[in-house]
């Protein structure tokens, strides 16, 4: 029986899709939840899996297509058998060469062999930059030693290799390399320049004594653990002072609807992750009423679901305020940049030993600089200074939010 694989209904905010690559071929055998390919939106890439177990007859879209929700991209026949040779090859072969004419034009594709042949593997695990820097350098990255993440062969891995090759040579290779932005960077471009130009942001500053939050997680740490199975981390002591700060002046949490301004009663925060497509900002939800084991449990499933690729376009909807940890980077101090239709993000930054004056007493303390970038637009100085300040005396006292102060 002939099944038909079709592209995931997609939300509203979300009008199409990318088909980024294939993890099959037509005549593959697959199995029912098997990643057929990777779909990739203006948020997230999705995974589209194999609704049976079977042989993938057909393939009607190429990587690269553009899709809509609930379209057929694919044919499964189930409970069929892949052969060595069949005729269900016959699509994949006959599209082979116009995939494999873009790598004929463009050097720096090279390396990037289409999804259905045999060398896909291989290639698909360099980034761009390693793989233009391979072609151009006649490097074989199977013989270099990787240093990136997961051990991973960077275009830094490829260049210091060759280098090592051809030291006694004068000059040297110069590349350069231009690829198309995915769909994910190009949608974080346009959604800065949004901000940039209709918001009138404006950013204030404060900084933090951490002292008694070190304290408290190393008295509470090994309990807390024990608990509920994770650790207890900075980030909950954050999210709970900005959601209590966020009851108290909810301008902050408020948002601009035209000539309206919508006040939101629920703390659903968006945390900034990093990946390696991008910077992504799942929302936890009504944090107000989270303990602090919650939001750490809800982090660390966030943190593991970007890690995988795993994170869903539900994830990211909504979020009613942003908090960003530049300090996981060593920056100490920074301007975020506020993520609308949101009217202010938190920045958190690195912590230092700093001296300051303690009861008269000049003392070494671990202190961060914290920012709030607004919109000046419905958020004062005043209300950003208090919040921030409101912030402050949080985390300087973290007894006073067991205690809902």
């Amino acid at each position: 029986m002939a099944i038909e694989v079709k592209v995931p209904v997609l939300p509203e905010s979300v009008s199409d899709a990318t088909i980024a690559s294939w993890h099959k071929k037509a005549g593959d055998a697959v199995k029912r939840d098997e990643n057929l390919l990777d779909l990739e939106t203006d948020k997230v890439v999705l995974e589209v899996p194999a609704p049976v177990d079977g042989v993938l007859k057909e393939i009607k879209f190429k990587e690269g297509d553009t899709v809509t929700s609930q379209q057929v991209i694919a044919v499964i026949e189930e409970g069929a058998v892949a052969a060595a040779t069949t005729t269900a090859d016959a699509p994949a072969a006959k599209e082979a060469p116009k995939a494999a004419a873009p790598a004929a034009k463009e050097a720096p594709k090279a390396a990037a062999a289409p999804a259905n042949t045999a060398a896909a593997p291989a290639a698909d695990a360099l980034p761009p930059g390693a793989r233009f820097a391979a072609v151009t350098s006649g490097v074989d990255p199977a013989e270099v030693a990787g240093t990136g993440r997961h051990g991973m062969v960077t275009k830094e891995d490829i260049v210091n290799y060759a280098s090592g090759k051809t030291a006694g040579v004068t000059g040297g290779a110069r590349p350069e390399e231009r690829v198309p932005m995915t769909r994910m960077r190009a949608r974080i471009a346009e959604r800065l320049m949004q901000s940039k130009n209709s918001i009138a942001m404006l950013t204030s500053f404060n900084e933090v004594n951490l002292s008694k939050v070190m304290q408290m997680r190393k008295e509470l740490g090994e309990q807390f653990e024990k608990a509920n199975g994770i650790k207890l981390g900075f980030m909950s002591f954050f999210a709970k002072a900005a959601a209590n700060a966020l009851q108290k002046h909810p301008i902050i949490n408020a948002s601009v609807d035209g000539n309206d301004i919508i006040y939101h009663g629920y703390a659903d925060i968006s945390i900034a992750v990093a990946t390696d497509k991008g910077l992504v900002t799942p929302v936890l939800r009504n944090v107000e009423r989270m303990s602090f084991a919650d939001i750490e449990q809800g982090i660390a499933t966030f943190a593991k679901k970007a890690r995988d690729g795993k994170l869903g376009l539900d994830d990211l909807q909504g979020g009613t305020f942003t908090i960003t940890n530049g300090g996981t980077f060593g920056s100490l101090m920074s301007t975020p940049i506020v993520n609308p239709p949101q009217s202010a993000i938190l920045g958190m930054h690195a912590i230092k030993e700093r001296a300051i004056v303690e009861n008269g007493q000049v003392v070494a303390a671990p202190m961060m600089y914290i920012a709030l970038s607004y919109d000046h637009r419905i958020i004062d100085g005043k209300d950003a200074v208090l919040f921030l300040v409101d912030i402050k005396n949080q985390l300087e006292n973290p007894h006073r939010m067991l205690l809902g102060m």
